[in-house]
């Protein structure tokens, strides 16, 4: 099993980097502006889907090997921040006759997991630092997935917070000349996001 201290060490680096703004906050806060909690909370679920995907490759020695390829790092950074430029830009020229349209085809689960997926700081993270957490002498599966429960529970917690913010703004308005510009926040939010994936280097 973990050691306590090692794992309260991780708790407390998990909390610290869950509340400074990334792609995955942006992402839930520009969601939740433009279509409310469900949406922002399943991008959330989403991100969460993508760092479990990670701590998995991690446990099988296979998050080093992404991380030190730097071409493959590259496309999986720029296809990720393609993606959110691609959804930025469609809610910022969106009509607010096709604001309806748009809630329904996009979905937020799968916005954060690509976000999550494509994260630079994330692969790094699971490559570098999460090893760090992890004691080689015993079983390795079981510390991994406490420090993945440990890991979803605070990031799901405090992305959670962020959507519920972003929710209240949005109901504090409900002129639809206001919603229209929410959305178009909200697509700041995610060209926001996608600068910050292509801005981050290996």
């Amino acid at each position: 099993m973990i050691d306590v201290k090692v794992w309260a060490a991780f708790a407390v680096l998990e909390v610290v980097l869950c509340f400074v703004p990334g792609p995955a906050v942006l992402l839930v806060v520009g969601t939740a502006l433009r279509r409310g909690a469900p949406p922002a909370l399943r991008a959330a679920l989403g991100i969460l889907a993508g760092n479990t995907i990670y701590f998995g490759l991690s446990a099988l020695g296979l998050g080093a090997v992404l991380a030190s390829s730097f071409a493959l790092f590259t496309v999986v950074k720029y296809a990720g921040a393609a993606y959110l430029a691609y959804l930025g830009v469609r809610a910022i020229l969106a009509k607010p006759a096709v604001l309806d349209e748009v809630s329904t085809s996009v979905d937020g689960f799968t916005s954060g997991l690509v976000t999550q997926l494509a994260n630079p700081k994330a692969i790094v993270f699971f490559a570098a630092l999460l090893p760090q957490f992890v004691n080689p002498h015993v079983a390795l599966w079981p510390q991994i997935l406490i420090l993945a429960v440990t890991s979803g529970a605070i990031e799901l917690s405090v992305l959670a917070l962020y959507a519920l913010a972003g929710t209240v703004a949005r109901r504090a308005v409900r002129s639809p000349a206001v919603l229209v510009w929410t959305e178009r926040v909200g697509g700041t939010l995610l060209l926001g996001a996608a600068a910050r994936l292509a801005a981050v280097r290996a």
